[in-house]
């Protein structure tokens, strides 16, 4: 009897280091095959593209409104032709561009570490919490006005308008990403010496990757936003011409074909820092957590 128990509790324990064995082994990593991305990830947005250029087409043949409310695709298409052959298609995005990801920078190097503050100092929590929850919520172009009296038309109250919309968003992304770590993890970085700084860049940063990279995009976000009503509203030969002015011109030149070349080079560039930036920045802290889950 005393042999058979001590065969089973062997054969228990190499059955639990089988099993653990299994779960260190990593599994094989096999290459998507291009067809399969190109069916999975191409094609849907592709598809979706082409039905709303279908929708609109038979829109402007119903002749729904006026010729010159809804202009045809074509329409829009010979507006980019006409900006391009001018030089001038590439010099509009990249001066949009530049000030929406230099205002974003500005916006991570003073949102990050008043989200730290916020979250871990329960004074400074109390006193601007609140604060920072309504600036998130007021519009952002309520702030254009009072940063062209205080600043003047210059880029510096492009980049103020930028920073009062996208900070709030990413610091309290932060507090929430940091509200969200278990506090064993805490008290595990304590016992291990992780105190005051150590701590906030070695357990709570890490630990509340999620929640700040959620408030990253929602800056970013905020930040495109507050750049585009920012160039509508004020306007000058020293600021150049970005999306925001382009699209300014077109209501005041009442060219829908601009208009409509305006809003949709302005979709365009916000969704491709997403697809480029963001998205995979989240895909990598997802997968990191074993979060990502393959369909």
């Amino acid at each position: 009897m005393a042999s058979t128990d001590v065969k089973g509790t062997a054969d228990d324990v190499a059955g639990l280091e089988a099993g653990l064995d299994a779960l260190d082994t990593a599994p094989a990593v096999h290459r998507t095959p291009l067809r399969q991305v190109l069916v999975q990830k191409v094609l849907p947005p592709l598809t979706a593209v082409a039905l709303v250029l279908v929708v609109w087409q038979l829109l402007v043949w119903g002749e729904v409104t006026e010729d010159y409310k809804l202009p045809s695709p074509r329409a829009v298409g010979d507006s980019v032709r006409d900006l391009w052959l001018q030089g001038e298609l590439l010099g509009v995005v990249w001066t949009s561009v530049s000030r929406g990801l230099l205002g974003f920078v500005l916006a991570l190097a003073i949102g990050t570490p008043l989200g730290l503050l916020v979250a871990r100092v329960r004074f400074v929590r109390a006193a601007i919490g609140p604060i920072l929850s309504g600036l998130q919520s007021l519009p952002s172009v309520a702030w254009v006005p009072p940063a062209v009296i205080w600043l003047g038309l210059n880029n510096q109250m492009m980049y103020a308008v930028i920073l009062l919309g996208a900070v709030p968003s990413i610091a309290n992304g932060l507090v929430s990403g940091i509200d969200q770590v278990p506090p064993l993890f805490l008290r595990a970085g304590r016992t291990l010496g992780a105190t005051g700084w150590k701590a906030a860049r070695h357990v709570v940063m890490p630990a509340a990757l999620p929640g700040y990279v959620a408030g990253l995009k929602q800056g970013w976000a905020f930040s495109w936003r507050s750049l585009m009503a920012a160039e509508i509203i004020a306007s000058s030969p020293d600021l150049g011409v970005g999306l925001g002015q382009l699209l300014e011109n077109g209501r005041n030149n009442a060219d829908m074909a601009g208009v409509f070349l305006a809003i949709i080079l302005i979709l365009v560039v916000g969704i491709a820092i997403d697809l480029l930036v963001f998205s995979p920045l989240e895909r990598w802290v997802l997968r990191g957590r074993g979060l990502l889950v393959k369909s």
